[in-house]
């Protein structure tokens, strides 16, 4: 993962942008990470992922309790 400073970030946005198309950014600010920016085809992966897994929890713990 690549890593920028919120100032980096600001200053070089347009290169932000295409940086993230192809792999996550690291905004850090102070020497912290803060944010990370990724393209919105990751984005959508990622909350697909995070839905079905949490459809699938609340199916084990349905199944756990016989409902």
């Amino acid at each position: 993962m690549k890593t920028m400073s919120a100032r980096e970030a600001k200053n070089a946005f347009g290169l932000l942008i295409d940086t993230a198309r192809a792999e996550p950014v690291m905004i850090e600010k102070h020497g912290r990470g803060v944010v990370v920016v990724v393209a919105v085809e990751e984005y959508e992966r990622l909350a697909e992922h995070a839905q079905r897994s949490g459809t699938e929890a609340k199916k084990k713990e349905n199944e756990k309790r016989g409902t």
